[in-house]
């Protein structure tokens, strides 16, 4: 979505919700005082009837009416008939004021509204007509770049390209080292400049820790478990976790003047211990070949990296933010509840120099992004409320459809996995299972047939000859790996002080994770040992297209255009995958992916009793915190529903965001939004509240 495109959109969108808040707001006032006319006519009245009753209690001489006091009888009786005519005057004059009070408030409530009415028409209309400009504008724009670049290659003065490669797709898992996927692989192969070579993995006699408890050395060992849920707790990697596992027990952390420690990769099972576990060796297992067969065939066939490191020593939000911008902002852990300003308006993650699909914008190219659920994380970027308007993300489901079409034009495609149910387990870590992101706690066999099915159908469809993939994973997941990370280059943007949270100056790459190259053009068996980091594939990208570099660290960054080394497609690549391996002890995961309506909303019920009550389950609330991961999934739900939601919803969900503070409460939200996005359930119902005491009408608002 260009500038010119995203300045109407957002503005269509301000302007359509003030007039709807003009709308409530005028229907609110109305009702309201069209009330306080009906209670201040019957509070008359009410006073009309004791006065006349209070007055005709006095018209005593109609008691001593007599044969001997006509007069009395006289005066007694044009007493009562005057108060009982001015009670009945007294009612009728305060029931046609009633009536004429309503009858304003109801002409007012209704010009109000037909001018908030005429205001979002306006809106409309200009929308319309300034979209018009800017996609007049935006054509020329990108006419003239196109044409620029076709003149800049043929004389060669532009960047490095490789222009057989058209479609550029990324699927980035989460949560495993190297050593953990690949360190037994023992897969073999030729470097970049066609020499044998094999991979860098994992040594026992090397590649050890030492349990803090036995004080024994536990070295690196096969298998590994294929799913931690129902074994052992999710190993710990925010920001504190990896700098013990890198630098081992009472690693502390001082931006000035040491900066990170030195590293050893001694405190992996130490971390884990920390973090609570029965069995912290776990963390020193890895796969064995047949365990992972999907993973392992793709290495064999196309380019595995073994020196790719996650791009900071953290956990997943502000690596994957670095795979997509280059930059965290600062964001040095997973969020908190302050990153997102709620105070007028949402924003998501905003960055000095914008994000990779900011720069594809601005060079007119096309993108998409493929959601695996309702949630991804990808969505908690600045703007992208505004590119789901343009219809720039896709449900997975629609992936095979869409590349099979011969008219498929983004550029650039982002596939984001799903993360999990989103039920959330409120009793443990974040219940980040019967997802496919390959998280530890699901189970792996998921996330390779996730992985297989994109290979497939990219392998398979019209534009595979012109496609590259890049598989790689956002970090680490507490899990071991021998290769010590280099230092980094700082991105060198903006910081935004409310994202810090250890004050980490971003000079240190993370732990090495794995990441394959997959392309027609990639030669077969390539072991590829140069240095790279998650900004790499934002390098590759940039140069591809002939794009600007988006901060310090992507334009420092090794590209890996060499591994699209072929003159001419690979004939021999496979159009099917082994099947992943099978699960002797599956999670009990639903395969219908979304949970049915009354099954969520059977759901909602249950959390809402457990508020009420301060108990869930067999547990008090207050001892279920939300995690810091569970924070950013709950925020990109807030930044989903707010997409279309109006006065006075809209600030309903923002409250109820601001007011969570358990497990409970999030998964709450959680589930209340996805009832929303998917079923069109909205349980945000407005209850006004009288102004107790206030007499007479009130007075007409002031401004909307």
């Amino acid at each position: 979505m260009s500038t010119c495109t995203n300045w109407v959109t957002r503005g269509t969108i301000t302007c359509k919700n003030w007039s709807s808040k003009l709308d409530y707001t005028c229907t609110s006032w109305a009702d309201e005082g069209s009330s306080q006319c009906s209670t201040w006519a019957e509070e008359g009245s009410n006073q009309c009837t004791q006065w006349a009753d209070e007055g005709s209690n006095q018209c005593s001489a109609w008691e001593e009416c007599g044969w001997f006091t006509p007069w009395n009888c006289i005066a007694g009786f044009f007493c009562l008939a005057w108060y009982w005519v001015a009670k009945w005057v007294c009612l009728a004059w305060y029931w046609v004021a009633k009536w004429v009070c309503k009858a304003w408030y109801w002409v007012a409530k209704w010009v109000c509204k037909a001018f908030a009415w005429v205001v979002k028409a306006i809106c409309v209309v200009f929308a319309w007509v300034l979209s018009l400009v800017c996609l007049a504008w935006d054509t020329l724009r990108c006419a003239l770049l196109t044409l620029l670049r076709a003149i800049s290659q043929l004389f060669g003065r532009g960047t490095r390209t490789t222009p057989r490669i058209e479609h550029v797709f990324v699927l980035m898992l989460e949560n495993r080292s190297f050593d953990h996927m690949f360190g037994f692989s023992g897969i073999t192969g030729v470097d970049i400049d066609g020499n044998p070579t094999s991979i860098n993995g994992s040594d026992q006699s090397r590649d050890k820790n030492i349990d803090p408890l036995t004080k024994a050395e536990v070295p690196v060992s096969t298998p590994a478990d294929l799913a931690l849920k129902g074994i052992d707790v999710d190993p710990g990697h925010g920001f504190h976790n990896t700098l013990v596992s890198l630098c081992g027990e009472g690693a502390k952390y001082d931006p000035v003047p040491g900066g990170y420690p030195a590293i050893d990769n001694s405190g992996f099972i130490a971390n884990y211990h920390e973090d609570g576990s029965s069995t912290p060796e776990r963390v020193m297992h890895c796969y064995t070949p047949d365990q992972l067969p999907v993973l392992n065939a793709l290495a064999k066939e196309f380019a595995i990296c073994d020196q790719w490191f996650s791009s900071l020593p953290g956990p997943t939000w502000p690596n994957r933010f670095f795979a997509l911008a280059a930059s965290s902002g600062g964001l040095d852990g997973n969020p908190s509840p302050g990153d997102i300003v709620t105070a007028t308006t949402i924003e998501g993650y905003r960055f000095s120099n914008g994000n990779v699909f900011d720069l594809l914008d601005q060079y007119c190219i096309e993108w998409k992004i493929f959601e695996g659920d309702e949630f991804p994380v990808s969505f908690a970027l600045s703007g992208m409320n505004l590119n789901a308007l343009q219809g720039r993300f896709e449900d997975f489901a629609d992936f095979e459809s869409e590349l099979n079409k011969p008219s498929f034009e983004p550029k650039f495609v982002f596939i984001e996995p799903k993360y999990s149910a989103h039920g959330f387990d409120v009793t443990g870590p974040g219940d980040f299972t019967c997802g496919n992101s390959m998280h530890p706690l699901d189970d792996v066999t998921r996330g390779e047939r996730l992985i297989k099915e994109v290979y497939e159908t990219i392998r398979n469809s019209p534009h595979w000859e012109k496609s590259a993939l890049v598989l790689a994973l956002d970090e680490h997941g507490g899990f071991y790996d021998h290769v010590a990370p280099p230092p980094a280059v700082p991105p060198g943007d903006t910081i935004t002080q409310s994202y810090v949270q250890n004050h980490f100056q971003f000079d240190q790459l993370g732990v090495r994770v794995p990441a394959l190259i997959i392309s027609p053009y990639t030669q077969k068996g390539v072991i590829d040992h140069t240095q790279y980091d998650h900004t790499s594939m934002l390098a590759t990208v940039e140069r591809l297209f002939g794009m600007k570099s988006l901060t310090n660290r992507d334009a420092a960054a090794n590209d890996f255009l060499h591994l699209f080394s072929l003159d001419s497609p690979r004939e021999d690549t496979p159009t099917t995958l082994p099947d992943p391996a099978v699960n002797p002890k599956p999670l009990p995961c639903e395969e219908d992916d979304d949970k049915a309506e009354d099954e969520l909303i059977a759901q909602r019920s249950e959390l809402r009793i457990a508020q009420r009550s301060g108990r869930y389950r067999d547990r008090p609330t207050d001892e279920l915190q939300q995690t810091s991961s569970q924070v950013g999934f709950v925020q990109v739900a807030l930044l989903k529903v707010l997409q279309t939601a109006e006065h006075p919803e809209r600030e309903q969900w923002i409250d109820q965001y601001k007011a969570i503070s358990t497990g409970v409460d999030a998964a709450l939200f959680m589930t209340e939004a996805r009832l929303k996005l998917r079923h069109g359930i909205n349980f945000k119902r407005f209850q006004q509240s009288g102004r107790a005491g206030h007499r007479g009408p009130p007075a007409p608002p002031a401004t909307a």
